[in-house]
């Protein structure tokens, strides 16, 4: 039997003849492989971004809580009222600011310390407080610049008894 249906067909010229049919199918597989390459790569530079930020951002919330209490530390070995700012760096990763506000009863400990200044650091109150006073403390932790993309910030504010 003879195959009518050949792939290869012979030409008046003794040369073969082939369909372009398999070129365009090779093309197109390659071109689709491509375009998956692609955005599985595009997925991968996000998630590694999305995770990088996430882990950041958790280390910064953690170490605000840490800084909370070293704030603490450092207002108990000085004079009352007397620490308004402490300012440092983490591992030389995150820049941390920690902002203090004093509230207390007229006649307090405090009282010695008040500034004279407009800056408002103190603020008295006619109301007894049970303790000597209270701080506001404002905690920021940042991250150095040039670490990430977008900096990672978080801010955390806590009243804490004297």
């Amino acid at each position: 039997m003879q195959r009518k249906n050949s792939i290869l067909r012979i030409s008046s010229h003794g040369a073969t003849n082939r369909s372009g049919m398999a070129m365009i199918m090779a093309i197109v597989v390659i071109v689709i492989v491509a375009t998956i390459l692609a955005l599985s790569l595009s997925l991968t530079n996000q998630t590694t971004k999305k995770t990088t930020d996430l882990y950041l951002y958790e280390q910064a919330a953690i170490l605000s809580h840490s800084a909370a209490e070293y704030a603490m530390l450092k207002i108990s070995q000085v004079s009352p009222c007397s620490k308004e700012n402490i300012n440092f760096n983490y591992n030389n990763l995150y820049d941390i600011n920690i902002s203090m506000k004093y509230v207390y009863f007229g006649g307090s400990m405090c009282n010695t310390n008040v500034n004279a200044d407009l800056n408002r650091t103190y603020f008295g109150t006619t109301t007894h407080l049970t303790s000597d006073g209270t701080v506001i403390l404002d905690v920021s932790v940042t991250t150095r610049p040039g670490l990430t993309s977008e900096p990672v910030r978080y801010f955390r504010r806590s009243i804490q008894k004297l």
